[in-house]
């Protein structure tokens, strides 16, 4: 489907719809329909039977690796982004980003909204790269995992860096409205919800001065999993006084989740990809294969 124009004192409404079914040997995009600038360009099947860990996971099929691209670069006042997916049993998709996310200044057009609701019956993975929140941005973002059945599981992620910091230049006059949500079966596991406002950067009760922060999770997991993330994220200090960043590692009704803040979101970023790679073996029984579109 072709992008709808532009509406006159708004921005984009953009919609993508995508759909993973397990073929005969590799996982399937059966389903691709998107409105507006919102559009995924082809699966890539990088990995095959010689990276599972287990005999029954080298008889699945192939994970399928999805690029969600937004061509405008950016995402503006007005602008309303939603994404919705689902992965059929016996399914794996794998989605990430070719490039971190923009979030303008607000303008006359008001909030920024992103949507994205990610359904799983099968085996899920939300990768994206970073969202850079500029000074002054007006932003709703909210996350949804829904897994349905036991053999449901994900890994996921979501990672955001205020300001520039490279030019010193915090939120400002910004606001950030942020929800990631965990549900299997309807029943809520993990919700949180974190509002950021030009004094919650700099404040020892916030971010204590660090510019990137995020969350991951995998599920379903137990207390050997959250031993494996923190031996592996103990390798990969973020300074021993704590001032370059901080990280915790919590399981929650099943849930494992990592926070981190940091005053570089690469290094942010770095740490999660290492929690991810040695998370991925125990929750989804194959070693990691990173995408792509991340060494380009």
């Amino acid at each position: 489907m072709s992008a709808l124009p532009e509406r006159a004192g708004a921005g984009w409404q953009a919609r993508l719809a995508l759909r993973f079914d397990a073929g005969p040997a590799r996982t399937l995009l059966t389903r691709r329909e998107h409105v507006g600038p919102l559009i995924v360009q082809r699966p890539f099947y990088p990995e095959d039977a010689s990276h599972a860990v287990t005999a029954r996971a080298a008889l699945a099929v192939q994970p399928c690796h999805a690029y969600l691209i937004h061509p405008p670069g950016g995402v503006a006042s007005g602008d309303e982004l939603t994404l919705d997916t689902d992965v059929g049993a016996g399914a794996h998709a794998l989605l990430t980003t070719p490039a971190a996310a923009k979030f303008y200044r607000r303008g006359t057009a008001g909030r920024a909204v992103v949507r994205q609701r990610l359904r799983s019956a099968g085996l899920l993975e939300w990768l994206p790269q970073e969202n850079i929140f500029y000074p002054d941005a007006a932003v709703d973002l909210s996350t949804e995992f829904h897994l349905e059945g036991a053999a449901a599981r994900c890994i996921g992620w979501e990672i955001g860096c205020i300001g520039l910091p490279a030019s010193l230049r915090t939120l400002e006059g910004g606001e950030l409205r942020l929800r990631l949500s965990l549900r299997r079966d309807g029943q809520l596991l993990l919700l949180e919800r974190f509002n950021i406002d030009e004094g919650v950067p700099g404040a020892r009760w916030g971010l204590g001065g660090h510019a990137a922060f995020g969350t991951a999770l995998a599920c379903p997991a137990g207390k050997e999993e959250l031993e494996c993330a923190r031996v592996a994220l103990a390798r990969y200090t973020l300074g021993a006084d704590c001032t370059d960043g901080l990280l915790a590692c919590t399981l929650i009704d099943g849930v494992l989740v990592c926070r981190a803040s940091a005053r570089r979101t690469d290094r942010l970023r770095q740490l999660f990809v290492h929690w991810w790679q040695a998370l991925r073996p125990r929750v989804l029984a194959r070693r990691a294969v990173a995408p792509r579109i991340w060494a380009t």
